[in-house]
């Protein structure tokens, strides 16, 4: 039994002059693991960039959505104080173009009333409101009122828009966007006020409502808005 034992053992050992053989890659593996961790490597940047572009596309609508906001409580806020026409003198409310303009109310408490005019525009891309200093006497508003800005002040408040345009609600007759269509309006309530039972009533507003739409390169459509005046 001993001789077996003795064959068995060498056997199992390696031979003197045998090559000895390394556990290891061959080269087709090491080209297969390359190729995935490349294509790997390919969808992680591009997840990576998606999410990256997806993050700058929320946080650029945001900040749309923010100017936006800002713009259209501007607005509100300079129809809700829209001076009546007699107070005017002519339209408070008026459209011309890509130009909106706004006879306002303007005054401090315990101060005498006063009136300023806004207009809205596009001024090399971008939407601006100018607004007159606080007027006091009808000289000024005239010279306001025929376009001397220069005195004027003008704050941007969205780029790349590149259309302004507005609508003006006028009672019996609905949304217009003529002006011949207001100042028939003012002609029809000043006739009215003539009659006798009337009295000394004041001047009824030729324009209720506002429809203002702001198109804007980085908007599929335009953003509209309604807005009361002098509510």
């Amino acid at each position: 039994m001993k001789p077996t034992v003795r064959s068995e053992r060498r056997a199992g050992r390696r031979e003197r002059g045998e090559p000895r053989t390394i556990a290891g890659f061959t080269l087709i593996e090491l080209m297969v693991a390359i190729a995935i961790l490349a294509v790997i490597a390919v969808l992680s940047w591009r997840g990576l960039d998606q999410i990256i572009r997806g993050r700058q596309t929320i946080s650029s609508a945001m900040e749309d959505e923010r100017v936006f906001a800002q713009l259209f409580d501007q607005l509100r806020v300079d129809t809700r104080q829209a001076a009546t026409d007699d107070e005017a003198g002519q339209p408070a409310v008026s459209v011309g173009g890509t130009t909106l303009q706004i006879v306002r109310n303007f005054g401090v408490p315990g101060d005498p009333p006063r009136l300023q005019v806004v207009r809205y525009g596009i001024s090399e891309g971008r939407l601006t409101r100018y607004a007159s200093p606080p007027i006091g006497n009808a000289g000024e508003l005239r010279r306001a009122l025929r376009g001397d800005v220069g005195d004027w002040s003008a704050v941007q408040l969205i780029g790349g828009v590149g259309s302004i345009t507005a609508r003006m609600y006028v009672p019996k007759l609905g949304w217009t966007a003529q002006m011949s269509d207001v100042e028939a309006e003012i002609r029809r309530n000043d006739n009215n006020l003539k009659v006798p039972q009337l009295g000394n009533a004041p001047l009824p507003r030729s324009v209720t409502g506002l429809e203002v739409s702001i198109g804007a390169t980085s908007l599929h459509a335009p953003v509209t808005r309604v807005f009361l005046v002098g509510e």
